[in-house]
């Protein structure tokens, strides 16, 4: 027993270790992660060094990566904004599905397959990858981008399409009798109950869940719960046939607007990371090099074949959908491959009859080369693109060893406001922008300032940040932002990073990110306007003076408890327009204190402090 133990011990370092070795290495040759953990998959599998031979136990196993994956997908995508994105997901999707699978079909019986099977085979390859498109989308920070919003939509409408392409295998499948078309109807019923299952489950039970547990204040078990919540999901769907991955984005979706989307992305991701890591290296085991090596001018060609055409398919739609050239090609670059979904579609295939064994090999290996030779895809658009498709970049000095004791990172309408301080005191300050029409302009005006996008580390480091006493986030869009005080505090951990923050919303996320400082745009112009607004009515100074103080006062204690709670704590703190009771006649002589401390209470410039509980009576009556 122990002999096993120990062994079944060696083959988890194994496999950590492969991870450990190969990832940093092909990021810092430029291959991405992808590449490098299905490299390190083929290595110590089957094929390979032989040190694993089950490698469709382990693939079953990590496919739970991407489960979690989609999950934290749904957290991000509140049920509005997926409803903003429904003519990307029903129009664009199945636009590129259509064409796509018309496309690789009519190749697939051009080279001598039958139509069932060239259109199985083609189906399959339509199915991008969403483990990998979605990581090379996070690793480029291209999710939250438009770009990045309609390859999620089409990854979505494709994850979708498997049920149906299921439904017509078992259509198709040469044993198919009459009685089918009852099971088929009760598959339906039993998916749809599942879908209804879920939705109800996610709405109704699980934040109630969620704060019975938060009150418990035992980390482990909300921990324990958030996986429960994603593996649930998707045992839900997969028991009403449909996929597990489809499962947990809905439930990621249906807690978006959860108080707890935050805590439970936290408690996700550790565990998404690896199984997904896990994944990538179990689809590198699962390559058949023998097989390939015996029809490798076959397989070869059949990938090349089938990525060009699904290419053609796919910058075709983009370009109809008016798409610019570059978003065209990277989207072609990204989603040219197979998918993990064609694995289940293949098998489903070969065991109703459909395909023979030995074709579902060949697909299959197709597959897993299309996904390997992705990220070599779009590492090449770095010679067919520029770095910044639009820009133009004469009289404009990109920045590099910059030096300064205040970086300012975007100069716009607030970085331009905010240097005048720093100038004014003396300061030197190094800015940085990425908008070259911007950094013209302000040469006109005589100040100097350099390309630069402050996303990237490497830039940051050009420009002086490691050695700068501040850095000044001044940038107008919230993900940009928000990347810059993530990569600053943990890259310069010991600098003061000061950020401009779009709303209340992306000021807590700031703080939770670590910065030192953050301002909301509009605040205080707001504070100064509405002061003006009060005198103009006939307010008196101090009073206006103090009640700007007091919203200022109010503003940050609600912030405080909105860090701790929820975006609706601490609302009573607001002056709201709620209707407050007031007495129908004024009294006829004043009130009279019965002593003295009331007495100090009621005179103008009494020490104590206006209760925050009962506002002025004048301002609160009606009319």
């Amino acid at each position: 027993m122990a002999v096993e133990q120990g062994s079944e011990l060696v083959k988890v370092v194994v496999l950590l270790a492969a991870g450990v070795l190969a990832v940093p290495l092909f990021k810092r040759l430029g291959l991405g992660s992808v590449l490098g953990y299905l490299a390190a998959g083929l290595a110590i599998g089957p094929f390979g060094l032989g040190l694993f031979r089950e490698a469709g136990t382990i693939l079953h196993l990590a496919e739970l990566g991407v489960v979690m994956f989609l999950f934290v997908i749904g957290l991000e995508m509140q049920p509005t904004r997926l409803w903003t994105l429904r003519r990307q997901i029903f129009g664009l999707g199945l636009a590129q599905v259509v064409v796509c699978g018309a496309l690789l079909t009519a190749l697939g019986m051009a080279a001598g397959l039958k139509p069932v099977v060239a259109f199985i085979a083609a189906m399959g390859f339509v199915l991008s990858s969403t483990a990998i498109v979605m990581q090379l989308l996070e690793e480029r920070g291209d999710t939250s981008t438009p770009r990045g919003q309609r390859m999620v939509s089409i990854l979505l409408l494709e994850d979708l399409a498997i049920v149906p392409l299921l439904a017509i295998v078992a259509f198709l499948a040469p044993d198919a009798n009459d009685g089918a078309g009852v099971s088929r109807w009760v598959s339906i019923g039993v998916a749809l109950a599942a879908i209804i299952g879920l939705v109800a489950v996610s709405r109704w039970l699980l934040n109630p869940l969620f704060r019975v547990l938060a009150k418990a204040k035992a980390r482990e078990v909300m921990t324990a719960a958030a996986l429960l919540v994603v593996l649930g999901a998707a045992l839900a769907m997969q028991w009403g046939g449909l996929s597990m991955a489809l499962g947990a984005f809905a439930a990621g979706v249906m807690l978006s607007e959860s108080t707890f989307r935050h805590q439970l992305e936290a408690d996700i991701e550790p565990f998404r990371g690896i199984l997904l890591g896990l994944f990538f290296m179990g689809v590198g085991m699962s390559l058949d090099l023998t097989l390939v090596l015996a029809d490798w001018p076959l397989i070869l060609g059949g990938v090349l074949a089938y990525m060009a055409f699904k290419g053609m398919g796919i910058y075709t739609v983009a370009r109809v959908t008016k798409s610019s050239h570059g978003d065209a090609l990277q989207r072609t670059a990204m989603m040219a491959q197979g998918g993990e979904f064609a694995f289940v579609l293949y098998s489903a295939a070969a065991a109703a009859g459909i395909v023979e064994a030995s074709v579902n090999a060949v697909l299959t290996a197709a597959i897993i080369i299309s996904m390997a030779l992705t990220p070599l895809a779009v590492l090449s658009l770095r010679w067919v693109l520029p770095d910044k498709p639009g820009q133009d970049m004469d009289g404009v000095d990109v920045a590099q060893d910059l030096r300064g004791s205040v970086l300012i990172i975007g100069f716009g309408r607030f970085g331009q406001i905010t240097s005048q301080s720093l100038l004014a005191r003396g300061i030197d300050i190094a800015i940085i922008e990425n908008d070259t029409d911007m950094i013209r302009a302000a040469a006109q005006f005589g100040f100097k300032v350099y390309y630069g996008d402050g996303t990237r580390l490497d830039v940051l480091h050009a420009s002086g940040a490691g050695h700068a006493r501040a850095i000044l986030v001044c940038v107008d869009k919230k993900e940009a932002t928000s990347r810059i005080v993530e990569l600053a505090k943990h890259e310069f951990p010991l600098t003061p990073v000061l950020a401009r923050a779009y709303d209340r919303q992306h000021a807590i996320e700031l703080i939770r990110s670590g910065v030192d400082y953050q301002m909301r745009e509009t605040l205080e112009s707001a504070l100064v306007f509405s002061s003006e607004a009060l005198r103009r009515l006939g307010v008196e100074e101090p009073e206006v003076v103090e009640i700007a103080e007091d919203i200022r006062r109010r503003d940050a204690e609600r912030l405080q408890l909105q860090l701790c709670g929820d975006i609706s704590s601490g609302i009573d703190l607001m002056h709201g327009g709620r209707w407050t009771p007031a007495p129908l006649t004024r009294p006829k002589q004043s009130g009279k204190a019965l002593n003295e401390q009331a007495a100090e209470a009621l005179e103008p410039g009494g020490s104590r402090p206006p209760d925050q509980s009962e506002p002025d009576t004048d301002a609160a009556r009606p009319g």
